[in-house]
This record gives C-alpha cells, sequence and structure tokens, in this order.
C-alpha cells in the first residue's frame, strides 16, 4: 500500500460536469482553500466522453444545461455529446483547472473521523491504495454506474445470428450501414438511437417499446438567441435566454402538475400532427401516466417524427415474447426481423459513485438517511452530494450547490467551525429523493436517501424557489448543527 496522506481543505470526487463546476466555484470564491478532484477514469467529462451511440446529445436545453459563469455560445438547444465535451474542456483550460484533477484515482472508502474532524479517503490508483483526508468531501459522481447498464435477459437470446449492443458501451467505429436494427426502449436513449441511425445508414429502424413515452419535439436552433446576439454582447443574450428557459420551464412544469390531463392532450395532439395521418397515436405515443411523473422525452426538430415519416423508422408497441434467429417476436404474434439489437433498457442507479461511506466506525445505510436541501444529508457530516434535477437541467441545482459549498465553508472559517452536521427536526417520508416513477428509480428505491415533509428536507424540483431559500437563507438555520 502506496502512502500519500495529505489534508486537503475538499476533496471533490469526480471530473463531470458537476465536479467541473464545484471547483471552478471553489477557486472563484474560495481562493485560499486546497482542493483536488479524483476522476476514477482517464479523462475528464463524464457522462459526455463515456457514451459514444450514435446521436449521443444533451437532453435538455444548453442554455439552462451550461454553466451559469460560461455562456453556451452554439445556437443549437439540444447540442452533439463531442460539442458538450469541447466545452467542458474548454472550461477547464480557462480556469486553469487540470493541474486541480487526479485521473486515474477511484474512491474506494471515506472514514469520517468525529477525533480528526476529517474524511479519510482510500483510493486506488494503479495497482495502489493511496490514502488522503479532507476536511469536506465533495461528491459528484452522478447517479448511474458506469461499469454496467440495466440489461434485462430475454428468452432465446443465444439464438439470435446478429449483434446485441448496449449503448453505454458502444464499441468504436461500430458499422450499422445497411443493417436492420430493434432498438429496444422508449427513453431518451432510444428516441436518440432510432433517428440517429436511420440518418446514418441503417436499412430500418424499429423501436420496440413495452408502453409509450411523453415525447416533446423543440425548434434545435434559437432563432432568437441568434438574433440577440446581434444587438447585444455575448453574455447578455446568453442570461437572457437562460432566463427565459428557466421561466418557461418553471412554468410548463408547474402546468403539468395543476392540469395533467389538459397537458397530456396537448402533448398527443402535437405528436400526432407531426405523423402521418391514422397513425395509430394513442397506441405508440399515449403514456397511461402523467407528465413528469416519468421524465420527458425532448426531440430537436421532431427528428424522431421525420423518421417515421420517411419510412426509415417505425414504432412497435408490446411486449416480447422471445429473441428469434432473425429478430424478435412479440406476444401479439409480430415477428421483427432485425440484424442489430440494440439495449436502450436504462441504467442502473448507483448513489455516492458506489465508494462505501463510513462515519464513526459505523457504515452507512443511505436509505436511512434524509437529503437536507437537497445537498447533504442527515446524520452525516461536512459531506456536499451534487445531484442535479429530474425536470430541468442538471446544472442548475449543480451551480446552487456548489455556491451553497462556498458560502459554508466561508461561514465554519468566519466562526471557527470544523463540523457542519444536519440534524433533522420532522420524520422522513417513504419517497426517496429523486421524485420519478421512471423504472430506474423504482429498482434503486432501497438504496436511495428520503426526503421529508417540507423544507430543508423536501426537495422541491424548482429552481428559483430553491435558489431564493438556497442563496437567500441563512447558513446557521438551527437544522445545520456546527462544531469547533
Amino acid at each position: 500500500m502506496a502512502n500519500e496522506k495529505q489534508v486537503l481543505d475538499v476533496v471533490i470526487i469526480g471530473a463531470g460536469i458537476s465536479g467541473i463546476g464545484i471547483a471552478y466555484w471553489l477557486q472563484k470564491k474560495c481562493p485560499a482553500k486546497t482542493f483536488a478532484i479524483l476522476e476514477a477514469r482517464a479523462t475528464i467529462g463524464g457522462t459526455w466522453s463515456l457514451f459514444r451511440y450514435p446521436g449521443i446529445r444533451s437532453d435538455s436545453d444548453m442554455f439552462t444545461f451550461g454553466y451559469r459563469f460560461k455562456p453556451w455560445q452554439n445556437p443549437k438547444s439540444l447540442s452533439q455529446g463531442h460539442e458538450i465535451l469541447d466545452y467542458l474542456q474548454e472550461t477547464i483550460r480557462e480556469n486553469d483547472l487540470e493541474k486541480r484533477i487526479q485521473f486515474g484515482s477511484k474512491l474506494l472508502e471515506a472514514h469520517w473521523s468525529d477525533d480528526t474532524k476529517t474524511w479519510n479517503l482510500k483510493v486506488q490508483r494503479g495497482d495502489d491504495i493511496i490514502e488522503t483526508a479532507c476536511r469536506i468531501l465533495s461528491v459528484c459522481s452522478g447517479y448511474y454506474s458506469y461499469s454496467e447498464a440495466h440489461r434485462p435477459d430475454f428468452e432465446g437470446e443465444a439464438s439470435f445470428k446478429g449483434d446485441i449492443l448496449v449503448p453505454q458501451f458502444w464499441p468504436e467505429n461500430y458499422d450499422f450501414s445497411n443493417k436492420k436494427v430493434i432498438v429496444i426502449g422508449s427513453g431518451a436513449t432510444a428516441v436518440t438511437l432510432v433517428p440517429a441511425m436511420a440518418e446514418q445508414g441503417a436499412a430500418h429502424v424499429t423501436m420496440v417499446q413495452r408502453s409509450p413515452t411523453y415525447i416533446f419535439s423543440i425548434a434545435n436552433q434559437n432563432r432568437f438567441f441568434n438574433f440577440l446576439r446581434k444587438c447585444l454582447p455575448a453574455n447578455w443574450s446568453y442570461r437572457l435566454i437562460r432566463y427565459m428557459n428557466l421561466r418557461m420551464g418553471v412554468f410548463l412544469f408547474g402546468m403539468t402538475q395543476r392540469f395533467p390531463n389538459a397537458v397530456k392532450a396537448n402533448l398527443v395532439a402535437k405528436v400526432a400532427r407531426q405523423l402521418p395521418k391514422g397513425y395509430d397515436v394513442g397506441k405508440h405515443f399515449t403514456p397511461s401516466y402523467n407528465p413528469w411523473d416519468q421524465r420527458l422525452c425532448v426531440v430537436p426538430d421532431g427528428d424522431l417524427f421525420k423518421a417515421i415519416r420517411s419510412g426509415k423508422a417505425s414504432v412497435s408497441t408490446g411486449e416480447i415474447s422471445r429473441f428469434t434467429e432473425d429478430g424478435i417476436l412479440m406476444k401479439s404474434g409480430e415477428a421483427i426481423p432485425a440484424d442489430l439489437i440494440v439495449l436502450a433498457t436504462g441504467l442502473n442507479i448507483s448513489v455516492m459513485g458506489g465508494a462505501r461511506f463510513i462515519v464513526n466506525g459505523k457504515a452507512l445505510d443511505l436509505s436511512t438517511h434524509q437529503v437536507y436541501k437537497g445537498m447533504m444529508l442527515s446524520h452525516v457530516p461536512n459531506m456536499v452530494y451534487a445531484f442535479g434535477y429530474s425536470n430541468a437541467s442538471w446544472t442548475l441545482k449543480v451551480d446552487l450547490t456548489a455556491n451553497y459549498l462556498c458560502n459554508l465553508l466561508n461561514h465554519m472559517d468566519q466562526k471557527g467551525y470544523a463540523v457542519a452536521l444536519p440534524i433533522p427536526d420532522q420524520a422522513p417520508t417513504d419517497d426517496p429523493f429523486l421524485p420519478l416513477r421512471s423504472g430506474y428509480v423504482f429498482r434503486a428505491a432501497s438504496i436511495m436517501p428520503k426526503q421529508g415533509r417540507q423544507f430543508p428536507w423536501l426537495v422541491y424540483q424548482n429552481y428559483f424557489k430553491d435558489r431564493r431559500m438556497i442563496r437567500n437563507g441563512k447558513i446557521d438555520d438551527g437544522v445545520l448543527k456546527f462544531r469547533t
């Protein structure tokens, strides 16, 4: 075991979009603090360097998904994965953050000790186990497993003569030209893959879904942004579009909560207008649940519907009976031919990056803890978890979390505090802090932290409400307990 024990003020876990954002604000608002970013992989970017499947892009508009401090200058609202990765690399270069990143460093265990008032970390780096320590631990590892996807087993898989791929582990330079493709799934990955593969040379692409998902089309070129850039400085035009999109997103989500049936009818009607006359929208594009019970899928310029209209793509809704030698047999009796089957069947949630957390010798069972302000855990000292919104851009909440962390550090310095510990003043609910009914949330319910019934233990999923309460609220609110 190699020993490089050092004590930093902050250690950030993960050099994805969250970790980079946290690092920027720490450097800006807490310049005297020492910190490092531990990144398990050999590159930055998280999702945007890991996923390489055809068409990979954002499913949130980039004017709210981009950082508050760095204007997004591409007029495309839903941008490609390589464009987002370029944006992150540019952020690192502009702020000299690469010197903070320790690549190939995977957190295995984090031990909090009341005696030392530090997190003592065991980090795997190559064949060595490195020990380091920090006063504050900032976990920015996202919410899904990088090493495995959700992959159900289907009867008859071994008999299928073609290839079976999982989007999370897409082979480099895989050639699917002139292949008949089946994409199993109906979420964001599936609705991205189907039009992309149809456009890039597949003979035909069939999206096989057990049940429909809400799909909303937006114009991918923001014309108003292009107009504003001719009249205003880049920062001003970005901030104005960002504010407008934020307001619109919160308004639309509020409408879905108050008038779910009306919003549902409107979403389905808009889909119907983009499909051939007589198309069975009720069967293929009308979900049984209300909007935002599961995440709504956004498609740029209706590309999925264009692929269906062109005949290059189709949708089959129902349960799969089994795989056959040359495709899939549905329980309805429909046989769908394929040379390639893509399993876009979802993610496996991995809370806190899969590391083991121990507080004063006791291993944490995260499901027994409540989430404080959507970013700390009850009875867990000096740890801040960056977790974005489920109904809006991820980075909006990460920005609030980063600035809260900086304010917390400065407050602790001013008062001479060494420990910050959220202590619940209310009983938890049985609800996980991620308020979706999606399959991946149900599968992970037993390992996810819970939320309470009111602030600061209730997760609002509302940026403006969170911004008001987190930015303007007191750090020393009586719930967060401090010790010197």
